[in-house]
């Protein structure tokens, strides 16, 4: 039997993305009860980008759930340069029983799933950030009670977060709306794949270039860097393209009364969102935070504890 590995929400098998909040809001609420859940078992954390949320929660995760990690930088590895990805894969299956990696490239996390014998987590890509949007989800699910039908209005780039939360929507029937400028939107190929899934919850995914619209009657706003890592030289241009998607208190009042406020992190302060809206009642930024904790635990259990998972 192949060992499952967590790269994509939109590749998970039916049954599992309510699996995987319903087991990570279990974990939350009674942490002891998994305190051995991979006892004595090892992660190895690839990380080609610096990282506050994901190095901490995966590394105190594991170490919660009985297990350790082991973090390796792009120093100690420099994946595809000073080593293939294939012998990354094949070494570091034979002495960990789980890898999560952070990368640039998606191509990257799909060639180590390629050739590991253990699961592979995919911690960040260029293409998708899926362990952030499930955190989101189960952040929604607390805060809203439901997520089928529920109006998500993102602002901003159409990014890898983006297209994971399209992919989350789709999973869990919710409407989701991504306003961004004309050149940055989504992914076309992920957009039809997220609408394709999307025929079988109902969920509905729209892309507008108008911030208004999206958020007119929301239960959900969100928005993310205009600048991710990797494009620091397009900074003065984005900030331009962006500069009518700043989530402020203007644009929150189209929202719904008692519609939250969420951003994954890190934020830039007066530019994608402004602290009148991300220090309010409304925002829910360090729930989310906190909730990827929780996810990557469940995630980790779901992965490491599978049958075949045990090569190391």
């Amino acid at each position: 039997m192949p060992v499952r590995h967590f790269l994509s929400i939109h590749d998970l098998p039916p049954g599992a993305f309510w699996r995987l909040l319903n087991l990570s809001r279990q974990i939350k609420a009674l942490p002891m009860a998994y305190a051995y859940a991979l006892k004595g078992k090892a992660l190895a954390m690839i990380f080609e980008k610096p990282s506050l949320r994901t190095r901490v929660t995966f590394e105190v995760g594991i170490q919660q759930l009985g297990g350790f990690a082991v973090y390796l930088g792009p120093q100690e590895i420099g994946l595809g340069k000073r080593e293939a990805v294939i012998d990354v894969a094949r070494n570091l299956s034979r002495w960990v029983h789980g890898i999560m990696a952070r990368t640039f490239e998606h191509e990257t996390v799909v060639e180590l799933a390629r050739y590991a014998a253990v699961p592979v987590i995919n911690g960040l890509t260029d293409l998708l950030h899926p362990c952030q949007a499930m955190a989101d989800y189960l952040t929604m699910l607390e805060h809203k009670g439901r997520l089928a039908g529920l109006r998500i209005a993102y602002v901003g780039d159409g990014n890898n977060v983006a297209h994971s939360l399209m992919f989350g929507a789709a999973q869990c029937g919710a409407h989701i709306v991504v306003a961004t400028p004309h050149g940055y939107e989504p992914d076309r190929r992920i957009l039809q794949m997220a609408r394709d899934d999307a025929r079988v919850s109902g969920a509905v995914i729209e892309v507008t270039d108008d911030p208004r619209e999206a958020v007119t009657g929301a239960d959900v706003v969100y928005t993310d860097t205009w600048v991710s890592m990797g494009r620091e030289a397009e900074a003065a241009v984005r900030r331009e393209a962006f500069a009518a998607y700043q989530v402020n208190a203007r644009l929150m009042a189209y929202a719904r009364p008692d519609a939250i406020f969420m951003h994954c992190l890190p934020c830039h302060r007066g530019e994608e969102v402004t602290d009148e809206v991300i220090e309010s009642p409304r925002s829910v930024v360090y729930d989310q935070a906190e909730n990827r904790l929780h996810v990557q635990k469940a995630i980790m259990i779901d992965l490491m504890q599978q049958p075949g998972a045990d090569r190391a």
